[in-house]
């Protein structure tokens, strides 16, 4: 029997189901005499419950269940008759009057997946990136590995704090005379220099010397995280006990095996800085071309955006949330209230574009190779000390592959779209690319 699909909206449709009562009744009978075998009830043995009883206690959920599979199973044999992709679970509602003719009708209500046009490629501007590895960028990671092991002696007391030592102080923050949370501390430690304390605190501490104390004003700035004295006044007493000077190691034989680098030597340490960085520099690269590409196929393609997955869309990014705000101690971050309407834009933009590099990986046969799942795992797996062991914890769990299959397949998808689009390339600096201050 053919079905008849009905259209409500752009991809909304509905189709009728019936099902047959008396298969319906018969089901949920065999269910219940299978149920009987096994049920427990008092003053009964094992498998002697009356099944009247059975019925009783039972029948209810069992007729649930029943109609429940057989309402899926023919939603999913008239969807597949009439060919349609659906879009997330239909809503399914008995129809209204009674049973006629022994048939139970019901109307499921669903959406379908939208076609998805994609304009002419070639026409499409994409601005393409690239980095190079300067001499400069291995100096200043090598500074920060030199920094990362350095040490600290203390200065002679008539020596004043100037940027670059470590001070201990002890402070205590007042507004309108009144303390307040979080504006007390004692051997608090800090380097002078590093952007760690506000610009006022730090110029305040600059040039003092230990046993001195200096009571000075700071302004919070508007925008501060502590929402309490944003935008506030502060008045400030703070005594600084001990001030020292970062000695930082010399870079030899001892400091550069320390780092595991068997040569020891200079250049070796430098190639292997420079490796790493170009590794960090293509991830970077390809990470910022495939956003301009996918913002781009944003603005060509045109298609209706399912609301179920949207909706489905928006559970995931809320749950998301939730374990985040778990992983920082939040209490009771799971029964955290989240607006869905924080993440709606979010939402409704993953999922356009996962149709559109659906679409693209369908029609242009882009799908990700086994070799090319192998050869982004162990190029990832390189920046770990033991690269084979990432290797097979990748290969072993699907999960892990999934996703490293859906970065594979958007690189295919950015590489084959610049390679039709109207590509500009720029090259930017590496502080630029990595998002560091000069």
């Amino acid at each position: 029997m053919a079905v008849t699909v009905e259209t409500l909206d752009k991809l909304e449709r509905r189709i009728t189901l019936t099902l047959s009562a008396e298969a319906v009744q018969k089901e949920v009978a065999t269910r219940l005499q299978r149920l009987a075998k096994t049920v427990k009830a008092d003053g009964f043995r094992p498998g002697k419950v009356p099944m009247s009883v059975v019925a009783q206690r039972y029948g209810m959920s069992v007729q649930y269940e029943v109609m429940n599979d057989k309402l899926g199973e023919a939603f999913s044999q008239a969807a597949n008759e009439a060919k349609l992709r659906v879009a997330g679970s239909p809503r399914i509602e008995q129809k209204e009057g009674e049973a006629q003719d022994g048939q139970i009708a019901f109307n499921a209500v669903f959406e379908v997946y939208p076609e998805v046009k994609i304009g002419d490629l070639s026409a499409v501007e994409i601005e393409r990136v690239s980095a190079d590895v300067s001499d400069e960028a291995i100096d200043k990671t090598l500074d920060i590995l030199r920094k990362q092991r350095r040490t600290f002696n203390q200065r002679p007391a008539a020596e004043a704090a100037a940027d670059g030592d470590r001070v201990t102080i002890d402070f205590e923050g007042k507004i309108d005379g009144v303390p307040f949370e979080g504006g007390k501390a004692e051997g608090f430690q800090f380097l002078l220099g590093e952007g760690r304390m506000l610009e006022a605190f730090e110029k305040a501490v600059r040039g003092m010397k230990a046993g001195e104390s200096k009571t000075f004003p700071l302004k919070f700035p508007d925008d501060y995280h502590g929402k309490d004295v944003a935008g506030k006044e502060a008045d400030f007493l703070v005594t600084l006990k001990k001030v020292e000077s970062q000695v930082l190691p010399e870079v030899d034989e001892a400091f550069i095996k320390g780092l595991g680098i068997e040569a020891g030597t200079v250049d070796a340490l430098r190639a292997d800085i420079k490796k790493n960085l170009e590794r960090e520099v293509k991830f970077r690269v390809a990470a910022r071309n495939k956003g301009a590409v996918m913002d781009a196929l944003v603005k060509a393609a045109e298609l209706d955006v399912p609301k179920a997955l949207v909706e489905s869309e928006l559970g995931r990014l809320i749950e998301a949330a939730r374990a985040d705000l778990k992983q920082r101690g939040v209490k009771d971050a799971d029964k955290a209230q989240i607006p869905a309407e924080i993440f709606q834009p979010q939402a409704e933009r993953r999922v356009r574009l996962g149709l559109i590099v659906a679409e693209l990986v369908r029609a242009n046969n882009l799908q990700a190779q086994p070799d090319q799942l192998r050869a982004h795992i162990e190029e990832m797996a390189q920046s770990y000390e033991q690269p084979a062991q990432v290797v097979s914890w990748y290969m072993s769990d699907r999960q892990r592959m999934a996703e490293v299959e859906a970065v594979v397949i958007e690189g295919n998808v950015a590489d084959f779209v610049l390679g039709k689009a109207k590509v500009s390339d720029k090259s930017l600096a590496f502080d630029e690319l990595m998002g560091q201050q000069g």
